[in-house]
């Protein structure tokens, strides 16, 4: 795909996206019947959920991170086992630099796909669903809680 093609994509996500918040906004301004100065506070308030587009990165540098062996002693050497690399990627006509630590080393100018937010194309991840499932967890969080402490309950009154 080219660029011109990817510029085009993420202008016709935008303005999806726009059109669908406006809406949004409008029905929720009629069912609350709230003012304007207050409409304009909750917009600035909620944030949109990100966009996440993909796009091709390659690898900059590869270097493996360094550590100490123990702590009471001063030698520093490299960690096999804990890699850094640096990536570029191009979105929005810019070109944007990163890295991220992994198990693998990785050879220069390899290429891998990473997603964007199009809303926001410095933000971005290797796995699109990254952010968006962080309430996933929150919420099994939550039921491991309330399953321990339903057992407690269950042990204390024997």
């Amino acid at each position: 795909m080219t660029n011109l093609g990817i510029m085009e994509r993420a202008r016709k996500l935008l303005n999806a996206a726009s059109r669908r918040a406006s809406k949004q906004e409008a029905r929720n301004s009629r069912v609350t019947g709230a003012t304007k100065a207050k409409r304009s506070h909750d917009a600035a308030r909620s944030n949109p959920p990100p966009i996440w587009m993909e796009t091709e990165a390659r690898v900059r540098e590869c270097h493996h991170e360094p550590t100490r062996l123990r702590t009471l002693v001063q030698r520093v050497t490299e960690d096999p086992d804990n890699v850094i690399v640096s990536f570029t990627y191009y979105a929005h006509a810019q070109i944007y630099y990163d890295q991220f630590r992994s198990q693998v080393e990785r050879a220069q100018g390899e290429a891998f796909p990473v997603y964007y937010n199009a809303l926001n194309p410095r933000q971005n991840t290797r796995l699109p669903s990254k952010f968006t499932n962080r309430r996933a967890l929150s919420d099994i969080a939550i039921l491991g809680f309330i399953l321990l402490s339903v057992l407690f309950l269950a042990m204390a009154r024997g």
